[in-house]
């Protein structure tokens, strides 16, 4: 059997996205690096950092770019006014006020005064990302055949709607392509890649799962590491602010282990089918067009690891753009946390995967790892 084929697929989050990083600092470390990085939105920059550098520097760009757009003390403070989720609050409106260093900006026009009707496409400026990017990304690394991480980031077409993923397989990649991946609207304006307007791949789809199994050949085997930073379970809201956090988590969540779920249910059944037609008398079995068949419906084994950032009782429904400098890095600590929890099931992330179709694996509360084999 072919060894499998790593890929980390990251969602998108904002603020949150530093568990991402904290969850690739813990692979990294015990030796499991990627062959394939696909992100949307802040998925999308933290997978460009870590394709953009040299694998004994991606941890050290992750940290340098989750510095700079954080503020604050990093040591634990003491409950603020009793109540550190009132801290949250007032950090997520300094940034939405001031910005955030390296990341943006607001715009200060007069236009502004008009409200909706101002001749203006975004409430904040990206060009601070732009030279962060330049700076932290190594864009000839990410193009050159020799060297490269495969890289792929999702976006939508403003004018069609439709979701497209640039993909450096496929094309040349430079910071355009991030920043169009990150560009939600009405915070962000479209970026254009070769004339063409595009914003937030979240607004379709907030996760790239669909499009690395889509886009990856069924001849090898595939271990996939899903890390998301919306939970679509949750409790029942008690106040206005819990609503509104609750209604992000389900639209951002992208139903996440129903999709898995249902995504895993289509491949195993057209794998059992297959399985099916190998049993077939050899004179049908034998036919080119039952072989056709049988070829577009077999799989190597596809191991799917979900991760599931779970926020803390303080965090509202401001936490993707909460930048504080401490919720940085609770955030990061948790990614290792959660990481190193699944290392530890002998199971984790391995090269040979044996179950044909899928099964997925996914992190409990507990930190225990429930498993889901093909049927």
């Amino acid at each position: 059997m072919s060894i499998a084929r790593k890929v980390m697929v990251l969602q998108g989050g904002g603020a949150l996205g530093s568990y991402q990083a904290g969850v690739y600092e813990a692979l990294s470390r015990h030796g499991h690096e990627p062959q394939w990085i696909a992100g949307v939105s802040i998925g999308a920059i933290n997978a460009a950092l870590i394709a953009g550098n040299a694998p004994e520097k991606r941890s050290e760009r992750l940290r340098e770019f989750w510095a700079l757009v954080s503020s604050g003390p990093s040591q634990r403070l003491p409950n603020w006014a009793g109540d550190r989720a009132l801290l949250n609050q007032w950090s997520a409106n300094a940034a939405s006020i001031f910005g955030i260093p390296g990341f943006f900006r607001p715009r200060v026009t007069p236009a502004l005064l008009l409200g909706g009707a101002a001749p203006l496409l975004s409430y904040y400026d990206t060009s601070p990302l732009k030279a962060t990017l330049e700076r932290l990304v190594d864009f000839d690394r990410i193009n050159d055949r020799a060297k490269q991480m495969r890289l792929s980031v999702g976006a939508v077409h403003v004018l069609s709607g439709n979701s497209v993923y640039f993909d450096n397989t496929t094309q040349k990649i430079g910071p355009e392509h991030i920043m169009a991946s990150g560009a939600l609207p009405p915070g962000f304006a479209p970026v254009e890649v070769d004339g063409q307007p595009y914003w937030d791949g979240g607004i379709v789809s907030n996760t790239p799962l669909q499009y690395v199994l889509d886009n990856h050949p069924s001849s090898q085997p595939l271990v996939v590491l899903q890390v998301d930073l919306f939970n679509a379970k949750g409790p029942m809201p008690t106040n206005i602010s819990e609503v509104l956090e609750r209604q992000k988590d389900i639209t951002y969540s992208s139903r996440t282990r129903m999709n898995t779920d249902a995504l895993a249910a289509n491949v195993n059944l057209q794998q059992a089918i297959a399985d099916l037609i190998g049993k077939l008398p050899p004179a049908l079995r034998n036919d080119a067009s039952v072989q056709a068949v049988q070829a577009q419906l077999s799989h190597q084994p596809i191991d799917i690891f979900h991760l599931i950032y779970r926020d803390k009782p303080y965090e509202r429904d401001s936490k993707d753009y909460e930048f504080s400098r401490i919720t940085v890095e609770e955030h990061w600590k948790a990614g290792v946390r959660d990481m190193i929890s699944t290392l530890r099931h002998p199971e984790a992330l391995r090269s040979d995967v044996q179950t044909n179709g899928v099964t997925t694996f996914d992190l409990a509360e507990e930190g225990h790892v429930q498993i889901k084999r093909p049927m």
